[in-house]
């Protein structure tokens, strides 16, 4: 989940409107926000009790520990306030090693009360469930919560009741008090969860006779649970950590990532730094950041980001000219270094990816020379030969230093050769097309038969895997403790397993069998897919050069009983069907023989309910402390131990440890991650790994050292017997990414005049669809662009109501007229403009793909 922090006044405010409880909450809504811009006379209509009653004002900028740090100002009239304000409201302060400027205050009633009446309540998500804490004694100095307070939790689909809260919770509660605190605490986490909340603290909590005070409020949220929440969120604002401000340049990406499949994510960490990121991938994001960090970067870092989901060459385009226009508007002495990187693609085609970034740079190629800016690239996948040749090329026309790596460098090694920790090689010879690499040389369109051994030891049952023990030349702290890996060893996969896909994913599907192909497979590993929102079918695929036919089921049932061999599953469900999916697979007895099966779960939302424990045991998962959507029916399942999800290598894993180095709270990834607790940070995950006996390189940059020193320790116990390599079977390029290249042409078959639905957004007649919508054309004036190519005058384009309309069926009936004397039977308004298009480009109408069509819009149209 994506967890992410809520200013005060929001969360007070979702909290008086939605919380049910019998307890008389005091002070509903009493709160007034100061800003720089404020206007005071204002504020005084809007708030009148604040010229009546004391006052507390305090900065709401996601600042802890306010009172400890003189942050708050207590029994203050209206003008005390603007008194304590004056020094303070616009000024920079310091807090811890974050430093930022006071801009946003909460003005609220003052409440008299004793110690005795203050009290600790926190709820908290974690991996098992949602944990509430309290303690009888809260307030500024109510220290060490996780050590003092009664804890509770409360498991998945678990509800909490008052007689649990009294019994668990309320031991040191004063007994006139029980009653109210456990009514409040039952309704707070019930509105804790139906809001999707994964961290909610108030300290203090006043009960007086009077009722009960909130004073102090933080809080998360779960912002993936949007389109959940929406009516009762509203329009919630998520503000950045104190120290760190709010760019508009972030704003505007991430609206590109809202309208886009694709995920586009920009936080900037220092504007003035000189070193820039723009990483492929949430993953790689994370690494590339953990190791500049570690290469003493940190202090220069200056972006924080990623773009990754197949992104269209345009969404690119948008994505690099934003970094590039935020990177050369300050000057450095050093220069400036631009990583682009990233790891092997699975689907996302580089070349069209690299285009719109060498497009963004050749718009840029005045201020990138001017800054001194030095790029450095590394990439794979799908297409990356080209997409490396275009970049290398830019290079060489604008003068513009930019170094180009492939998958024969390590992912990192760039990092170090940006910050001189590693020589610069001299880069080879790059091919002048890249056609040639996917052809055959052979010329045969079969299958070589398979000519090498599996590189890994496929263990029998009988066999114990022997203890691994590290070279002496592996750094010491990447070795694992003695207690190194046990219990029996578990081939996965060979050459013979057959998996069912749930879901469409045809992409997925299709790289599989090319895979497999490369492989030298006799056969597909995709024996069948589950699609239940179609009837039964047969989908069409390639294996090589040749089409093959995988069947498509609506019922998992009728794809278990067609194909026995099956024992692996492949779930693309979604959030809501992920967790009934593969419970129904897992009903199945081919998969459900008390071994340790093998399941594949390639979405989040699946792998954040099913973890193996493995060879690692229970407890050490549950250490590891992965992501989860806790308060889902996806967050346990009590198969576990049956379960294996390949996201953790046999031997080999790290975590990235870039967030206890930096002064403000980043969120990293796909779903803006964070750690909420000692036990969630990579350090600590790290340390779990290494005792349960896996290797735990010191960064990324060692990775490939380790996997070389534990190859070579395998291979020397005869673990590993090294297989001749033999060139693999090639897979042709499909036509769409040829034509994509330039390396086939095709003239279009069919001509449209009436919109282009190519890019981002509709166009009608040159006018995004945007911009009719901002100028309230009306249908009048969308016919009129969509028809006439034009706009038209006023009195034919009207609003909803009024005497327009008349002019309006006026036209209509006109056209109605003349479509009747063409002797045309039926006539709507939906294929009126396809009816002008046939006349005047005489072809007859078309429903066909955008690529095959020739598009004659004017692309400046002046309206």
């Amino acid at each position: 989940m994506s967890a992410k922090a809520i200013s005060e006044q929001t969360g007070k405010e979702l909290l008086y409107k939605y919380i049910c409880t019998t307890s008389a909450i005091q002070n509903r809504f009493k709160y007034a926000r100061v800003t720089p811009d404020t206007d005071w006379a204002r504020l005084l209509q809007d708030h009148p009790w604040l010229l009546s009653q004391s006052l507390v004002v305090k900065p709401d900028q996601l600042i802890k520990r306010r009172g400890k740090l003189g942050l708050v100002g207590v029994n203050l009239t209206l003008d005390g306030v603007k008194s304590w304000l004056k020094p303070r409201l616009g000024h920079e302060a310091t807090v811890g090693k974050a430093k930022g400027f006071l801009k946003n205050f909460l003005i609220e009633p003052f409440v008299p009360h004793s110690q005795a009446e203050e009290f600790y309540v926190c709820i908290y998500a974690t991996r098992e469930g949602d944990y509430v804490l309290f303690h009888h004694e809260g307030g500024v100095d109510v220290g060490d919560v996780d050590a003092k307070a009664q804890k509770l939790l409360v498991g998945v689909d678990e509800k909490l009741n008052t007689e649990d809260i009294k019994r668990h919770l309320l031991v040191h509660a004063p007994e006139d008090k029980k009653e109210i605190l456990a009514s409040f605490i039952s309704g707070l986490f019930n509105f804790y969860e139906d809001l999707y909340f994964t961290y909610l603290e108030i300290n203090p909590l006043v009960v007086t006779k009077d009722g009960v005070y909130i004073l102090d409020l933080a809080a998360k949220v779960d912002a993936t649970a949007d389109y959940i929440c929406k009516v009762k969120w509203g329009d919630i604002e998520f503000p950045p950590p104190f120290g760190r401000e709010a760019y508009p340049e972030e704003a505007y990406i991430a609206d590109l990532d809202a309208k886009s499949g694709a995920s586009l994510k920009l936080t900037l960490l220092n504007p003035k730094g000189r070193i820039w990121t723009m990483v492929a991938g949430g993953g790689a994001s994370v690494v590339y950041s953990d190791t500049i960090c570690d290469l003493g970067g940190v202090n220069e870092l200056a972006n924080y980001g990623e773009y990754s989901g197949a992104p269209s060459e345009q969404q690119t385009y948008d994505y690099a000219k934003t970094i590039l226009s935020l990177m050369t508007r300050e000057k450095h002495p050093d220069g400036k270094i631009l990583i682009i990187g990233g790891s092997i693609a699975n689907f996302t085609n580089v070349a069209a990816t690299f285009k719109g970034i060498v497009r963004a740079i050749r718009d840029y190629q005045g201020p990138l020379k001017e800054h001194e800016v030095t790029i450095f690239v590394r990439r794979g996948g799908p297409n990356y030969q080209e997409g490396l040749r275009v970049m290398g090329e830019v290079g060489k026309t604008t003068g513009i230093p930019i170094h180009v790596f492939g998958t024969e460098t390590h992912m990192t090694a760039i990092v170090g050769m940006a910050l001189g920790h590693r020589p610069i090689p001299n880069q080879p010879p790059t091919a002048a097309h890249t056609a040639n690499f996917l052809l055959n040389a052979s010329g045969s369109t079969s299958t070589p038969a398979p000519s090498r051994t599996a590189s890994f030891s496929e263990s029998r049952a009988d066999e114990v895997a022997p203890a691994k023990k590290a070279k002496p030349a592996m750094p010491q702290d990447s070795v694992p403790s003695p207690r190194s890996l046990q219990g029996k060893s578990a081939t996965l996969f060979s050459r013979h397993t057959k998996a069912i896909v749930w879901g469409m994913q045809t992409r997925a599907v299709q790289g599989m069998l090319d895979f497999d192909y490369v492989c030298s497979r006799d056969e597909p590993s995709v024996a069948a897919m589950v699609y239940p929102f179609t009837g039964d079918h047969k989908q069409k695929f390639y294996w090589g050069h040749k089409e093959i036919l995988i069947p498509v089921f609506k019922n998992m049932a009728d794809a278990m009983k067609k194909h026995p061999e099956v024992d692996v599953l492949i779930n693309f469900a979604s959030l809501r069907s992920a967790y009934d999916s593969t419970m129904e697979t897992m009903s199945y007895a081919q998969v459900d023989d008390g071994r340790q099966d093998v399941w594949v779960g390639n979405q989040k939302e699946l792998l954040n309910g099913i973890h193996s424990y493995g060879q690692l045991g229970q407890r050490t998962w549950e250490r590891l402390g992965f992501e989860t959507q806790t308060g889902t029916k996806i967050a346990w399942i009590p198969m576990l131990p049956r379960i294996t999800c390949v996201t953790v290598a046999s031997y080999l894993v790290l975590q990235g440890n870039t967030t206890a180095v930096f002064a403000l709270q980043v969120q990293f990834g796909h779903a803006g991650a964070c750690a909420n607790q000692a036990s969630e940070t990579a350090v600590a995950k790290n340390q779990a790994l290494k005792e349960a006996g896996v290797f735990v390189p010191r960064s990324f940059d060692e990775l490939g050292e380790i996997i070389q020193s534990v190859y070579e320790d395998l291979v020397a116990k005869g673990a590993i017997v090294p297989a001749q390599e033999v060139p693999p079977p090639t897979v042709p390029m499909d036509y769409s990414w040829a034509r994509e290249l330039g390396l086939i042409r095709k003239p279009a078959s069919f001509m449209t005049s009436i919109c282009d639905e190519r890019g981002q957004e509709l166009i009608y007649a040159g006018m995004p669809i945007t911009e009719v919508f901002k100028e309230e054309m009306g249908i009048g004036g969308v016919l009129g662009l969509l028809w006439f190519q034009r706009r038209l005058p006023k009195y034919s384009c009207p609003a909803s109501f009024g005497p327009q309309k008349q002019q309006c069926y006026f036209l209509t009936h006109l056209f109605c007229s003349f479509f009747r004397e063409t002797n045309e039977k039926k006539c709507t308004g939906s294929i009126l403009g396809h009816y002008l298009d046939q006349k005047r480009l005489k072809q007859g109408l078309y429903r066909h793909p955008w690529d095959d069509i020739s598009y004659v819009l004017p692309e400046h149209m002046s309206m």
